[in-house]
């Protein structure tokens, strides 16, 4: 009896020691399940409820937020509840002084109704211009009266690129002068060549503005083409028909940076002599140059111009690592929108519930589910809801320049903004992912997670120099977005690239992009819990994290390392 009892006890033991170390090392199956993250921080990343971030999403497009807009009620509104949900997460303030809100210092410019914009030929009658219907225009300058009476200059891309051997400009002195320009850059298949179809920074409306004023033209008016541009002229109007935040700084600035519709610019190359659409073909080419044109733009630009209060709410939890907590991740989304459009007939609320308060919903399901982690990451984490993105990404610009901690010392960037909820999601988009060291251990959990990675769906828009991580970028750190693809489960592969069609042209930054009951969060919480997986990876790893070399950001990253300006 005794030999069966001892023989019992053997095979106790044997089955105890297998459970235990079938415990200590998780099946694959297991590792799967958790995103291949510790029990700790699987446990805090299940935690992540899409009802929760229905009930932000809900609160922050709610006409009572007034559209989120920069330096108003409904935006100051926003950012008070998100430091509030910070603190209920009992996560460490880390903007000035103590609290959570590091304050941006914006100067608000509206373009006031008085003002006049004319192109005058120089034989014929001038074309006066409806503003909001054929042109709109900011005059960066910060001055509340600009008069300009300068020739107009067809600069083509309106971009100088030694990398690319293509400078538009040449030789030309456009000093004094209004430079007429397409948006986009040269159409290319060669990946060496402005990256075939991926639009770069050149691209970019601000870079255009920026580069004509460091040559030291007074005005800019780009041609709007809606292939062009990605969207259409109802983005163009709604975007810049209010008032238009930036940061004071003492950059060259223009007097006038403006948009013209196609058809307008046609009429006046044509009333010039010329045609606009055998000048844009010549742009095409490197041997392209400035074509000064018998043409005048008049204007008399007014402008109520106002210091703006706004902040970026930033909150961070703690590393868990004496040594490395001094590094950290960082988490991004952008709360601002568009605001109220005060004499707008109809509904003049721009609520911006996809964009961006679904971005916030994210970051806030993020935080609260860091905050609640048994055990935190060996790195800090830092949560940033930034200001003014509508804006030109102000708020993350400064950001930028004034991390809370060292750009150095920021691992990594993951930024959300306009992830649709429809339902869950079997791709995910991870533009510029594929640019850092870290994209091994994104397709690694991409898999993890049974996400397909989608190559970016429309790389001529430039989504990648759209958001708030691009400023990150800037600066060195690396940095992009996550957001689904156009697979959804349930639905065939058309179904997401309908429903972002329909979005852009019927909700994308007008009055219409409201919450609806019918929402489905799911696709939101699958790319919180992704974000996360790949945030506590990051915030736990050994080594670091850069630039893959050759990248237009590695540079940045060196200097920011070295110590170098």
């Amino acid at each position: 009896m005794r030999r069966l009892t001892a023989a019992f006890l053997v095979v106790a033991l044997v089955a105890g020691a297998m459970a235990q170390e079938k415990a200590a090392k998780p099946s694959a199956a297991a590792k799967a399940e958790r995103g291949g993250l510790p029990a700790a921080a699987a446990a805090a990343m299940k935690s992540i409820d899409p009802e929760r971030m229905r009930a932000h999403v809900r609160f922050l497009s709610h006409d009572l937020l007034e559209g989120r807009g920069t330096g108003q009620r409904g935006g100051d509104l926003a950012a008070e509840y998100i430091a509030t949900q910070f603190a209920l997460y009992g996560l460490k303030p880390a903007g000035d002084d103590g609290t959570y809100m590091q304050r941006v210092p914006l100067v608000g410019v509206t373009t006031l109704p008085d003002t006049t914009f004319a192109i005058v030929p120089e034989h014929g009658e001038a074309m006066k211009l409806k503003m909001s219907d054929d042109y709109v225009a900011m005059d960066e300058s910060l001055g509340k009266v600009s008069e300009i009476d300068a020739q107009i200059v067809f600069a083509g891309y309106g971009i100088e690129a030694p990398e690319y051997q293509w400078n538009d400009f040449k030789d030309a002195d456009v000093r004094g002068k209004v430079l007429l320009m397409l948006v986009n850059e040269p159409p290319s298949e060669d990946e060496k060549f402005f990256k075939a179809r991926a639009l770069t920074y050149y691209g970019r409306w601000t870079y255009k503005y920026e580069q004509a004023a460091r040559k030291g033209a007074v005005g800019v008016i780009l041609i709007h083409k809606t292939e062009m541009a990605s969207y259409g002229w109802d983005v163009v109007r709604n975007s810049w028909s209010g008032e238009r935040s930036r940061i004071r700084t003492q950059a060259p600035r223009l007097h006038a940076a403006s948009w013209i519709q196609l058809e307008v610019a046609r009429q006046a190359v044509a009333a010039a002599g010329l045609n606009l659409d055998e000048l844009m073909e010549k742009a095409k080419s490197r041997d392209f140059r400035p074509v000064p044109l018998s043409l005048r733009l008049r204007a008399h630009i007014e402008s109520q111009v106002r210091p703006v209060q706004s902040s970026n709410v930033i909150a961070m939890l703690p590393g868990s690592d004496p040594k490395l907590r001094a590094q950290a991740v960082m988490y991004t989304a952008h709360y601002d929108h568009l605001g109220i459009r005060p004499g707008q007939a109809g509904d003049n609320i721009y609520n911006g519930a996809a964009d961006n308060a679904t971005g916030c919903g994210i970051l806030l399901e993020l935080a609260r589910a860091f905050a609640s982690a048994s055990q935190g990451p060996r790195r800090s984490i830092v949560f940033a809801a930034v200001t003014a993105e509508e804006q030109g990404l102000r708020g993350s610009e400064y950001l930028g320049q004034k991390p809370p901690i060292p750009a150095k010392d920021i691992m990594l960037d993951l930024n959300f903004d306009d992830v649709p909820p429809l339902g869950e999601p079997e791709e995910v988009e991870l533009v510029g992912s594929e640019r850092t060291t870290f994209y091994p251990v994104v397709a690694a959990t991409a898999r993890e997670f049974g996400l397909v990675i989608r190559p970016d769906a429309r790389p001529e828009a430039g989504h990648y120099y759209r958001s708030d991580h691009f400023s990150l970028a800037r600066v060195g750190v690396p940095a992009f977005s996550v957001n689904e693809g156009e697979k959804f489960k349930g639905h065939p592969a058309e179904w997401g690239a309908q429903q972002a069609a329909e979005y852009t042209e019927k909700r994308y930054h007008q009055p219409t992009d409201e919450y609806r009951p019918g929402m489905d969060f799911t696709g939101d919480a699958k790319m919180a819990r992704f974000g996360f997986a790949l945030g506590w990876k990051a915030a736990s790893q050994p080594g670091s994290i850069g630039w893959q070399p050759g990248d237009e950001f590695e540079a940045a990253r060196k200097a920011s390392q070295s110590g170098t300006p």
